[in-house]
């Protein structure tokens, strides 16, 4: 029998703490309601803060999760250097998968694996969002329908600066006319990433079962397949090299 997946959530949990606004939404933060939604999905949970000593991700408990969610908002750049670097680590070399959540666009992990600024425009009115499926056979849109509509949700507009996705799943439409490469794939390293946009502080979006579905499926999708390590370094051959007259021969005959 296949072991759960094991996922840890990764959240600032400041709001929460200091808007009543949003701690009504959201009483066990924005952290505790993914969380929940994947442990009913089947799935090894276990979070993580800003506040906590090293930010929650301490080598043993990054050496224990196979996909890792972020959502940031306000806080990026108090995000340790060395935190980000050890997560990067374990994303390329190790292949544990990285979903990226709304806001957190702008953290430093997921500006360090894309080597763009990730910026955009935005709008804070509480319309509707739609957002279309634009690659129906993926396995992160498995069980849905051709479409989830979220009542409230910030705008994100194009122009969105990313690398081109690897693959492109979700496209999202706002009122205002503005549409944004919503759900997007890459590949660093060994790991896969998903970018999923919807999610603002002042909305129940992580509560909603399409959303759900989404991350739950994303973290099946991201979850390692890498069976070894790659090597680096000064590497010895696996043939043997026979190397005549050394150096000095090879310049001669170069010379000659």
């Amino acid at each position: 029998m296949t072991a759960p997946i094991r996922v840890t959530v990764w959240n600032e949990f400041r709001h929460e703490q200091h808007d009543p606004k949003i701690a009504s939404v959201y009483p066990n933060g924005i952290h505790g309601a993914i969380a929940e939604g994947l442990k009913e999905a089947g799935f090894t949970v276990q979070t993580a803060t800003l506040d906590e000593p090293e930010h929650g991700l301490t080598e043993e408990k990054l050496a224990n999760t196979d996909v890792l969610f972020w959502w940031g908002h306000g806080a990026h750049n108090e995000v340790s250097d060395e935190i980000v670097n050890r997560v990067h680590k374990r994303v390329l070399d190790d292949g544990m998968g990285l979903i990226v959540l709304h806001s957190g666009h702008f953290s430093k992990i997921f500006k360090k694996l894309m080597g763009t600024d990730c910026d955009l425009k935005w709008r804070e009115d509480g319309q509707k969002e739609r957002l279309w499926i634009v690659s129906p056979g993926h396995p992160i849109v498995a069980g849905l329908s051709e479409y989830i509509e979220l009542p409230q949700e910030e705008m994100y507009g194009e122009y969105f600066g990313i690398p081109t996705p690897d693959e492109l799943v979700f496209v999202s439409w706002f009122p205002g006319g503005e549409v944004f490469r919503s759900g997007c794939t890459f590949t660093r390293g060994a790991g896969r990433i998903f970018y999923f946009r919807p999610g603002h502080e002042e909305y129940p979006t992580y509560y909603n079962a399409q959303v759900r579905q989404v991350l739950s499926n994303a973290a099946n999708w991201a979850a390692p397949t890498v069976t070894f390590k790659p090597v680096r370094g000064n590497y010895k051959p696996l043939e043997k090299i026979e190397v005549i007259g050394g150096d000095n021969d090879i310049l001669s005959r170069l010379k000659g």
